[in-house]
């Protein structure tokens, strides 16, 4: 089941009011006194369902959880859709497009809201286990670069992170910074992957991926990284590796 709610974030975009997403698991009903690990996820209006995705087309993640009877609790808030929002508020440092020029980086002031006020909101509406070791955060492209961020910079909160076709190309020598400066603790579980096809679709980002591997290993993370075949910056193909990314996330 999932309940859904309005929600106003001021410090990030007084001007706009979000969708906030709570999916329950099926079993959660059956023994009241039953606590679940807790799944926080970005782009809350493209997992769940068709007619909410930005392009139509979601993760199919509602359908994916209560057909695999998955016990997790998914929490997630739909981004900022007002002209360059969504690319501040997923971006953990400030960097250069070429379209859009300079994007600043709100990434501190997101995970900020998400620690200190959704999550104990989550926290107070569902029967969750709110320690660290049933924790977890995932997304896609920003929302993947900020889940890698959550894990590493604020990994008191976060054991595990699913990153699927993280941004790491927008400026791969902060995205190594990021991880070098990092001190996650040894049994921090990171799920990195990218699409074949999308390979080509930014420069340096091979080279980005195999750079934050190789941070990433040499922080003694327990790290899946994989390049899928045929896989494509979309959601239709992020649906598709659900069933691997819940795997390596201990489901």
């Amino acid at each position: 089941m999932i309940e859904t709610w309005e929600l106003s974030i001021p410090r990030l975009s007084p001007e706009l009011t979000r969708r906030a997403y709570l999916y329950l698991p099926e079993m959660y009903d059956d023994d009241p006194e039953a606590r679940f690990p807790v799944l926080y996820m970005f782009d809350g209006q493209n997992l769940f369902f068709d007619e909410d995705a930005s392009f139509g087309t979601s993760w199919g993640l509602y359908d994916f959880l209560t057909e695999a009877e998955l016990p997790l609790i998914v929490a997630a808030i739909s981004c900022n859709t007002v002209g360059n929002g969504r690319l501040i508020e997923y971006s953990p440092f400030p960097h250069e497009t070429k379209r859009l020029g300079r994007i600043a980086a709100k990434g501190h002031a997101t995970m900020r809201y998400l620690i200190r006020q959704f999550k104990p909101m989550i926290d107070a509406k569902a029967r969750t286990l709110p320690d660290r070791e049933h924790t977890m955060i995932a997304g896609s492209s920003m929302g993947g670069l900020m889940s890698l961020y959550a894990a590493l910079c604020y990994n008191d909160v976060f054991g595990k992170a699913a990153c699927l076709s993280p941004s790491l190309w927008v400026d791969p020598v902060k995205a190594r910074a990021m991880i070098e400066s990092s001190s996650p603790a040894p049994d921090t579980l990171i799920y990195l992957d990218y699409g074949s096809r999308e390979m080509g679709n930014h420069g340096q980002n091979e080279q980005a991926l195999r750079m934050a591997a190789d941070a990433l290993l040499a922080k003694g993370v327990d790290l899946t990284m994989r390049i899928v075949p045929g896989g494509t910056h979309s959601e239709a193909s992020w649906r598709e590796r659900l069933p691997l990314v819940f795997g390596c996330l201990g489901f």
